[in-house]
This record gives C-alpha cells, sequence and structure tokens, in this order.
C-alpha cells in the first residue's frame, strides 16, 4: 500500500511538466543532414554562378557572338550588378509571400531555364532558333571585290542573352539572400555557437564552387567548347535543385511572417520628414494612424513590435553602410589586381603553352592557354586554407582564453587588412612600374591576349592575395553574421538582401572611382605604359589584352579582346 507520500510525488512530477508544449528536438544528424545540403546546394550554385560570369566576356566577344569589346564588357558589369542590386527583392518576396524554402526552390527552377536559355545560345542551331542569323553588310571601301562581305560587330542576339543574363542575376540574387538565413535556420537551435561555424563553412563553401568553376569550367569553356562548359553550369543547377528536394524532410521550413517594410517605411517618413507626413496624414487618416486602438487587435505584428524593430533597423543599417568603403576596396582584388598581375611574369603551366616566350615561338601555336580566369584563383585558395584554420584553431582557442572579439571587432579588424592589403599593392605597383619605365619587359600569353610585362613574377602579389582574404574572413564572413543574428525576425530576408545589395554598391562606386581618376588630369592617368615589342628596345607600346590604356584600372572581372 503506497505512502503518503505518494500523491505529493505524483503531484511534484505533474508540476514540473510544462505547461506548453515543446518543440521535439531533432535528431542530430538530421542537423548535419540539413546544414549538409545547404552546403552543398551553394557550392553547387556558385560553381554555376561563377561559371557564367568567370569567362562572359570572353563569350560575348568570341567569334560566334562577336560583340565589341566594350559591349561585351557593359553586358558583364550589368550581370555582376544586377546580381547584387536585385538581392533585397528575393528577400522581401520570401518574408512576405513565399516563405524561405519556396523562395529557394522556385529560384533554381529560375535559374535552371535561365542558364539553359544561356547554353542554348552558345551552338548554331541553338542561336538560328531564339537569335535568328548574324546579319552581314557590304563594306564597299574595304573589300575590292564586289561580293565581299563583312560580319557586323554588333549585338547579335542581344536580346535573347540580355534576357538569359537578368532572369540569372535575378536567380542568383534570390538564392544568395534567402539560402544563408535559410542555412542559418537549420542550426539556430543548436546556440551562437553553431551559428558562427555555419558561416565559416557557409563562406568556405562559396570558395569551393568558385575554385571548381574557374578551375575546371573556365578552362573548358577557353580551350575546348562555350557549349560544353555552360552544359556543366546547367548541370551544377540541376543537381542543386535534386539535392535541395531530396534534404526537404531534414529541413525545418517556416512559413512567411510578413515584412515590415511598409511600416518602417511609414516610421521613417513620420521621424525623417514630418511635414511631408503630417500633410500626407490629412490626405489619408488612416495610413498615418501607427497606434491603433488595441480592443481591436490585427492579424500580423503590432504596432510596438513595428516601433521596436523600426528602432533596431535604425541601429544596423548603419554598420552595414559603414561596409561599402571595405566593398570598394575588396572588389578590387577582381579588377584592379588582375589587371595588375597579367603584366607580372606568369610561370608556365602548362610545357606545350609558350607562354613568356618570343612572338616566333609563339607563333608555333600550343596546345593549352592559361584562362584569364585563373588570376581570380589565388584570392579563393587563401580562404579556402585559412577558414578552416579559423573554425578549429583559432575560434576555439580565442573562446577558451575568453578573447573572442564581437561581430563589430572583427569587421573593423577586417577593414584594416583590407586597406591595408591596398596599400601593399601599391607599393608592387610601383616597382613594376619601375620596370617598365626602364623598357625592362618580357611578352606573354593569356587565353587570347599578348601582355607587355614586368620582369617581377606573380608570385609577389601572394602578400595583398592574403591580407584581403583574412579581411574577408573577418569582415564578410561577420557582416553576414551579424545581418542575420541582429535582424527583427520578419525582416531577415529582406535584410540580408540589402547586406548583399550594399556589396554591389561598393563595387559600383569603386569601378566609378577609379573611372574617375583615369580621367586625363586624374591620380591614375598614363596613356601608354611603355615596353618592348617584337624585340625592338625603348618602342612605346600600349598594353594589349583588352586595356585600353597602359595603366588605367579598369573594373571588369576579365579583360576583352581588342
Amino acid at each position: 500500500m503506497p505512502g503518503p507520500s505518494a500523491p505529493r510525488a505524483t503531484w511534484e512530477s505533474e508540476e514540473r511538466q510544462p505547461l506548453l508544449a515543446r518543440r521535439p528536438r531533432r535528431p542530430r544528424r538530421w542537423w548535419r543532414a540539413a546544414a549538409a545540403a545547404v552546403l552543398l546546394v551553394e557550392m553547387l550554385e556558385r560553381a554555376a554562378f561563377f561559371g557564367v560570369a568567370g569567362n562572359l566576356v570572353l563569350y560575348l566577344n568570341s567569334a560566334e557572338l562577336n560583340w565589341a569589346g566594350d559591349q561585351a564588357s557593359r553586358a558583364a558589369l550589368v550581370f555582376l550588378g544586377a546580381s547584387y542590386l536585385l538581392a533585397p527583392v528575393g528577400g522581401w518576396l520570401a518574408d512576405v509571400y513565399l516563405g524561405r524554402y519556396r523562395a529557394i526552390v522556385l529560384s533554381l527552377l529560375l535559374y535552371l531555364a535561365a542558364s539553359g536559355l544561356l547554353a542554348s545560345t552558345a551552338f548554331p542551331d541553338g542561336r538560328s532558333s531564339f537569335c535568328g542569323e548574324m546579319p552581314s553588310a557590304h563594306l564597299e571601301p574595304a573589300c575590292p571585290s564586289p561580293g565581299c562581305q563583312y560580319t557586323w560587330r554588333a549585338t547579335y542576339c542581344a536580346p535573347t542573352l540580355y534576357a538569359a543574363l537578368l532572369l540569372l542575376a535575378l536567380a542568383a540574387s534570390s538564392v544568395r539572400s534567402n539560402l544563408t538565413s535559410f542555412g542559418a535556420d537549420q542550426v539556430m537551435d543548436l546556440g551562437r555557437h553553431a551559428s558562427r561555424r555555419f558561416f565559416n563553412w557557409f563562406y568556405w563553401s562559396i570558395n569551393v564552387g568558385a575554385m571548381l568553376s574557374l578551375l575546371v569550367v573556365a578552362f573548358i569553356q577557353q580551350n575546348i567548347s562555350f557549349l560544353l562548359g555552360y552544359s556543366i553550369v546547367v548541370g551544377c543547377v540541376g543537381l542543386a535543385f535534386f539535392i535541395f528536394l531530396f534534404a526537404t524532410p531534414s529541413f525545418i521550413i517556416k512559413p512567411p511572417t510578413g515584412s515590415q517594410v511598409s511600416s518602417m517605411l511609414k516610421l521613417a517618413l513620420q521621424n525623417c520628414c514630418p511635414r511631408l507626413w503630417h500633410r500626407h496624414s490629412a490626405r489619408d487618416p488612416s495610413s498615418a494612424q501607427l497606434l491603433p486602438d488595441q480592443r481591436f487587435p490585427q492579424p500580423g505584428p503590432s504596432p510596438q513590435e513595428d516601433i521596436a524593430n523600426f528602432q533596431v533597423l535604425v541601429k544596423i543599417l548603419p554598420v552595414m553602410v559603414t561596409l561599402v568603403p571595405y566593398w570598394m576596396v575588396y572588389f578590387q582584388m577582381q579588377s584592379t589586381y588582375v589587371l595588375q598581375g597579367l603584366h607580372l611574369q606568369i610561370p608556365n603551366i602548362f610545357p606545350n603553352c609558350p607562354t613568356n616566350r618570343s612572338e616566333a615561338l609563339r607563333a608555333q601555336g600550343s596546345v593549352y592557354k592559361i584562362p584569364e580566369a585563373w588570376l581570380l584563383l589565388a584570392n579563393v585558395v587563401v580562404l579556402l586554407i585559412l577558414v578552416p584554420v579559423k573554425d578549429h584553431l583559432l575560434d576555439p582557442l580565442l573562446l577558451r582564453c575568453k578573447l573572442l572579439p564581437s561581430a563589430l571587432q572583427k569587421m573593423a579588424l577586417g577593414m584594416f587588412f583590407g586597406f591595408t592589403s591596398v596599400i601593399v599593392a601599391g607599393v608592387l605597383e610601383m616597382k613594376r612600374l619601375e620596370y617598365i619605365n626602364h623598357n625592362q619587359t618580357v611578352s606573354q600569353q593569356i587565353g587570347q591576349d599578348t601582355y607587355y610585362a614586368a620582369p617581377l613574377s606573380i608570385w609577389w602579389q601572394t602578400p595583398q592575395y592574403l591580407l584581403i582574404g583574412i579581411s574577408e574572413i573577418f569582415a564578410s564572413i561577420a557582416g553576414l553574421e551579424f545581418a542575420y543574428s541582429e535582424a527583427p525576425r520578419s525582416m531577415q530576408g529582406a535584410l540580408m538582401g540589402i547586406f548583399f545589395c550594399l556589396s554591389g554598391v561598393g563595387s559600383l562606386l569603386g569601378s566609378s572611382l577609379v573611372a574617375l581618376l583615369s580621367l586625363p588630369g586624374g591620380w591614375l592617368y598614363c596613356p601608354e605604359d611603355t615596353g618592348e615589342s617584337g624585340g625592338l628596345p625603348g618602342n612605346g607600346t600600349r598594353l594589349e589584352g583588352g586595356l585600353e590604356r597602359g595603366c588605367q584600372l579598369r573594373s571588369a572581372l576579365t579583360p576583352g579582346r581588342r
């Protein structure tokens, strides 16, 4: 017979049970499967993106399309700019209507269709189906025979190609803004340390995809065929789509919570322009009611929550805007660093490729040529090495010593390393110009172009790439973590999109600044970079390989053909 303590024990056990049901904790293998699937999808998507962007100028400038160099460069800049500037659109659609899961699925489908459209322009039947025949015209003064034909260097197939590139940019920007926060959702319940590790490996996956694309796809496009290269791009997107669908049972899928963008705009208008707000509220009194009667609750976030989130937003956005100068510096790696590397001595990689040899040897032909996009691999390799070191050695050590810096401190440290990288690159450029001014040059062939380079090894660029890689680890990864962790729950997708959008703004501002300083009278103006040509010492020549001016620093992924 139970004693008097039995009812009391039963009562105590009932009191220990929570009144609200807790969400069951998922098995550990599910967390790993979900995070691994997101990282794999990101790696494949980045491989596809760089497979399009890496040699886009070269493709448009090829004999099949025959675009002029400036036309091809503009198209590449439009594609890259749109892929960043459209990021808030995908995040906002996910927050309001679709949810992150459905937004990613639809974006991957759009990605697949657009990449297929681009690949269809890489073979004759596809071009004739979508674009018609390339127009031709008579050139009477240049052609002695009456039947001479000349193919226009015009934007042949421009509507199809611009449509494909803009759809690709929209899909890539939507995947970029939603997959980041969707992956962080999968490990959110494991704590802040798990989120920090996820962002480390998310960034590592981005660079694995970039390395595979630049190392394999760019080489195939330049030396075998663009059709095969773009087919690999389509395959990467298709594989990413099926992996994402296959991993659906392991995902934490959250419904759309609605966006507070309209409420934020109203509050911003009321605080920044009170006169304009009062004039608007007089015309439409219902829209000015920021704090309605709480006896009649409305669906969605409460007005008090809107005001609290607006206060958080006011603190977050200035921090994100301070990264714009860093992005202006960072994207020099993809433009001026590459151009500087083209005019440094690059060692032979393939024994059959007569790189850095005389014109006579180069006339004998070669089996393979170094892809221009390979110059971007330096930063990728640095990140592939440093991210695991940071995750497995540096972060645990600092955490154990209680010296782990905050996200803001990491961002400041990253900016310091980024600006140091530019200073080191400037010192190297001064040394390179000393050789050029004394007519000490070597000629080298990269892709289809001939470059006149200083007899300085390209390995001298290692310090600046190492510094920009360190800066990226601290500034960019910490920026992603900050944008996700500090954003209001209903605006995570939109703010993640704004983060990527601001990086695109930094890229465009950096490009504009370089173009401005390269005008006559500017700091970077240098109409000719003298050197040797054809073995004739002292013959001042202009640098070849898509550079219109010798030391004019132009912002583009790869230089076009002359």
